[in-house]
């Protein structure tokens, strides 16, 4: 990854995925679900504020789909901010961490995200929708549901009350989407 280089499209659209450190199972509590809440919220006080299009957290992971303001490409600033403001309130309740070795404490970086993260830039609507249907499907693709509906914290289900989503897209009877075309771009 040393050679990899951001893409920075103004006012665009972007796929991401956020990993914990050493893929630690933190997100799968209401106190992490609560507390990355507050740090969107914070992000939001302090730029102007994106779109979320879509999220889904899972327990060691979560993707986004975000649409920045015209003429922003600062997706990286929003999240260090939001990544920072987690990690100090996730510290603060008692959450774990897990241990750094002395060069990584050296930088000041805590055990509680991977560094960086998975950025891809969405490059027309097909892309779009692939990305965005990957996202909804990720905790069946995991195990940890049967159906996309079936998992509570994604925006699956605000989706199935816009009408963009039956309930039962991605469940066994409607047939199992095929994602191998996205396995460079989704960074898992």
């Amino acid at each position: 990854m040393p050679n990899y280089r951001r893409c920075y499209v103004p006012g665009g659209s972007y796929f991401f995925t956020v990993v914990t450190e050493r893929r630690a199972s933190i997100l799968g509590t209401d106190l992490a679900r609560d507390l990355l809440r507050a740090a969107f919220r914070d992000c939001f006080d302090r730029w102007p504020p994106f779109q979320v299009d879509a999220l889904v957290m899972l327990r060691d992971h979560l993707h986004a789909i975000w649409t920045l303001p015209p003429g922003d490409t600062d997706y990286s600033k929003r999240w260090g901010a939001i990544k920072k403001h987690f990690t100090q309130s996730w510290l603060a309740r008692g959450g774990a961490e897990k241990p750094l070795t002395a060069s990584r404490q050296s930088r000041r970086r805590r055990g509680v995200w991977q560094r960086g993260f998975w950025e891809h830039t969405l490059r027309d609507e097909r892309d779009y929708a692939r990305h965005f249907d990957y996202l909804h499907y990720n905790p069946v693709k995991h195990g940890l549901v049967e159906c996309p509906r079936d998992w509570p914290y994604s925006t699956f289900h605000r989706w199935v009350k816009l009408g963009a989503y039956d309930s039962h897209w991605g469940c066994p009877s409607g047939g199992i989407p095929d994602f191998a075309d996205l396995a460079e771009t989704v960074g898992e």
